[in-house]
């Protein structure tokens, strides 16, 4: 975690029947870099670094002030690596980055004006729109990558590699399917332990929409942790078990859980970059960034915006486990930042 003093965090319709509409933004993955992560990150600070945060700057830009990030746990990566990257280029800029969950990071401290930034895995809310515009605060929007949301069993779930939406809603909404037969009569009579994000998550929000249907409640019956990790280990421990996060936590963790299939209407279809990136996979979504308008008008706060539109097309975010922004949504964000700073 950025200057590691926020806690420790390791961390159907988007749809089935319109997915490309968000992968078609997504489509590019042109990078200052090498193909492995590295780039250069040359700013007013003259630093080299590279994808994996490590870097070396002389710190001189003149910069300095505090930048405060919290949100999604899913895009916490993302914002931590470009923190990271940024504070290594102007040694006067602190950058924490706090992974609270989208709707946490909203309700609690973006939009009481506690927090510049909050990462969010689905768009913002009506009703969280009106608490920021009750604090004046008023939030604008730049889609910064994409992502296959994963959903998980454990290694040795031999029964099952491939599941359609409507299955997975069966298990996932409230007074739903409680163990395996009830979905196949193939399946064993085992019940399904079920981990996943907390309610404050915009994981959750996006999944309870799109995958449990706007019909049905999300289920309470599963674990709920703000903490993928914590949903990895729940998964492997226990041979029933079910889960789901994004796709950059089930690809730092392949060897432990197994990725599932979806069959979305078109054939089952595993969570990839280069299935998310063409809208292929059913469960692929964009993921966002908010900063509040007035704070662009500190310099620290829109030239590290800046830096984060621009380094979001590079191999930076691949490596992390999501698709980067193409350059057409990288010059559209850059235009959308000017005109909010006024510049």
């Amino acid at each position: 975690m950025s200057r590691k003093d926020a806690g420790d965090v390791t961390r159907r319709k988007f749809l089935i029947g319109s997915g490309a509409a968000g992968a078609i933004t997504l489509a590019g993955c042109t990078s200052t870099g090498d193909g492995n992560g590295n780039g250069n990150g040359n700013g007013n600070g003259n630093g080299n670094g590279n994808g994996n945060g490590n870097g070396n700057g002389n710190g001189d830009s003149g910069l300095s002030g505090e930048i405060t990030i919290k949100g999604s746990s899913t895009v916490f990566p993302v914002s931590d690596a470009m923190a990271e990257l940024f504070m290594e280029e102007h040694e006067g800029v602190n950058v924490t980055v706090d992974p609270t969950g989208s709707g946490g990071g909203f309700k609690n401290w973006f939009c009481p004006g506690d927090a510049e930034i909050n990462g969010a895995s689905r768009p913002i809310k009506d009703s969280e729109t009106e608490q920021c515009s009750g604090n004046d605060v008023e939030p604008v929007e730049f889609q910064i990558a994409g992502d296959a949301l994963t959903m998980a069993v454990n290694n040795d779930a031999d029964w099952v590699d491939c599941m359609t939406p409507d299955e997975l809603s069966q298990i996932w909404r409230e007074d739903g399917a409680t163990n395996w037969s009830e979905i196949r009569d193939e399946f064993p009579d085992q019940e399904i332990p079920l981990f996943g994000p907390a309610e404050t998550s915009g994981t959750y929000d996006w999944f309870n929409e799109n995958i449990v249907g706007e019909d049905y409640r999300h289920t309470a019956r599963h674990q709920p942790t703000e903490d993928d990790e914590t949903i990895v280990q729940g998964i492997r421990d226990n041979t029933n078990a079910m889960g789901y996060f994004g796709y950059a936590y089930y690809k730092s963790n392949s060897e432990q859980v197994k990725a599932l299939e979806i069959d979305g209407g078109q054939g089952c279809t595993e969570p990839s970059l280069a299935n998310a990136k063409d809208g292929s996979y059913p469960m692929a979504r964009p993921l966002f960034i908010y900063v509040a308008k007035d704070a662009l008008q500190r310099e620290e706060v829109y030239e590290f915006m800046k830096f984060y539109l621009e380094k979001a097309e590079t191999d930076i975010v691949q490596e992390i486990g999501y698709v980067p922004s193409s350059t057409d949504l990288r010059d559209e964000n850059l235009a959308k930042l000017d005109e909010a700073a006024g510049k």
